[in-house]
C-alpha cells in the first residue's frame, strides 16, 4: 500500500517528508514527483511504510493537519490510470480546404 500526500508546500524534500512520518513507523520509500518541463515539485507526493497499521496510523493522525502552513491531504494512493493512448483521439487538425 502506498499513501497520498497532497497540499504540500512546493519547498518540501524527500527527507522533510520522511522525517514527519518517521514518528508513525519505518519509512520504506518517498516520492515526490516533479514537472517534466519545469522541473517544480508538483505539491504532492508518495508515502511507503513498513506495515498497513503504520500507514494508517499516519493516515488518521496527519490527515488535515497543518504542516508548512498547509493543511495536509493524506489518504490511501489510488492505483495509477494508464491516460496514456486509447480513445479516438488523432491529433492533429488542419482545416479546411481553400481552392
Amino acid at each position: 500500500m502506498s499513501i497520498y500526500v497532497g497540499n504540500l508546500s512546493y519547498e518540501v524534500t524527500q527527507e522533510d517528508l520522511t522525517s514527519v512520518f518517521a514518528e508513525y513507523g519505518s519509512v520504506k520509500r518517498v516520492q515526490l514527483p516533479t514537472d517534466r518541463e519545469t522541473g517544480r515539485m508538483r505539491g504532492f507526493g508518495f508515502v511507503e511504510m513498513g506495515s498497513d497499521a503504520e500507514e494508517e496510523k499516519a493516515i488518521e493522525e496527519l490527515d488535515g493537519a497543518e504542516w508548512m502552513g498547509r493543511n495536509l491531504k493524506v489518504n490511501k494512493a489510488k492505483p495509477r490510470e494508464d491516460n496514456r493512448g486509447g480513445g479516438n483521439s488523432f491529433g492533429g487538425g488542419g482545416g479546411g480546404r481553400r481552392y
